[in-house]
């Protein structure tokens, strides 16, 4: 198999699942961007097809993560991965391993892998690295904030008042981070970006298991209320605002809930195969590959 076909497929692949999404084309590609960061190979131009391929999978499983279809506990079998996603069982192993190393899935041995479960005295610790973090992002944000960036701010509270109104909770999922990935990509420090999206990942673990079901993860007016401490260059404000945000989001936490049963590729934005009695179905990348 030439060594740009694989390539080829996570483009178009990747390309297909931005547009299926609903949290705005916008807010997609900045998310996508920001992920980037938190993967060094993923910017080097330089890099193996088959590095690209496992950049993108390594995506796909942390966006699933961020958008909370992934939750804590659930299985990431390797079998079905290397079908869902047409690769060997090597570089699924390496994905792996990497989502590991973040913290963001839990390997057992002889049992495989699944999402990562957060406990509470975990929980604890992640939330008060949170806020310790964003106190200095937002600060260095009001410091180096311009107009046009408020611009995209304010268009991102836009597209949470919609996606709040039209009570579309995975696109809200998916903007409540982006918010706060934007927020901290305006700080222009991406050390410290990367290490939020570390954390941003971990919190939307403990979200999907501990907070009651159909609440946001982050409230609309909070942040509204954060934006305006931006526009008015206010940092002191700001960083009060955020402070209380995360403890507000830390305390409606709670240490119990039930998770439904999806098939992997729905968990993962991917197009669900065909019943076992129906023809046999190509992988999602095939798929692609023939459109």
């Amino acid at each position: 198999m030439p060594a740009d076909k694989p390539v080829a497929r996570a483009r178009r692949h990747a390309t297909n699942a931005a547009s299926a999404s609903g949290a705005g084309s916008d807010a997609g590609a900045t998310e996508s961007r920001l992920l980037a960061l938190h993967s060094p190979v993923a910017n080097d131009d330089d890099q193996s097809a088959e590095t690209r391929v496992e950049t993108h999978i390594y995506r796909t499983i942390v966006d699933g993560v961020l958008a909370h279809r992934l939750t804590p506990g659930t299985k990431l079998p390797e079998p079905e991965l290397c079908q869902l996603f047409d690769v060997g069982r090597a570089l699924v192993r390496r994905v792996l391993e990497r989502l590991a190393h973040d913290g963001i899935v839990t390997l057992r041995p002889n049992r495989g892998a699944v999402i990562a479960e957060p406990t509470p005295e975990e929980t604890r610790e992640i939330f008060e690295a949170r806020r310790a973090l964003e106190r200095s992002l937002v600060a260095l944000a009001v410091s180096r904030v311009t107009d046009d960036d408020l611009a995209m701010l304010r268009r991102q509270l836009g597209a949470e008042h919609e996606a709040m109104h039209r009570f579309d909770q995975p696109s809200w999922a998916r903007l409540a981070s982006d918010f706060h990935l934007r927020v901290a990509a305006l700080a222009g420090n991406a050390v410290l970006l990367r290490y939020l999206t570390e954390l941003i990942s971990r919190c939307s673990l403990i979200v999907g298991l501990y907070e009651p079901p159909g609440y946001a993860p982050c409230e609309h007016e909070e942040h509204a209320a954060i934006v305006a401490c931006i526009e008015q260059r206010d940092a002191a404000g700001a960083i009060a605002r955020m402070h209380s945000h995360l403890e507000e989001l830390e305390r409606r936490i709670e240490t119990t809930r039930m998770r439904g049963q999806k098939s992997l590729a729905s968990l993962l934005g991917l197009p669900v195969p065909a019943l076992a009695d129906d023809v046999p179905p190509l992988s999602p990348a095939k798929r692609i590959a023939r459109a």
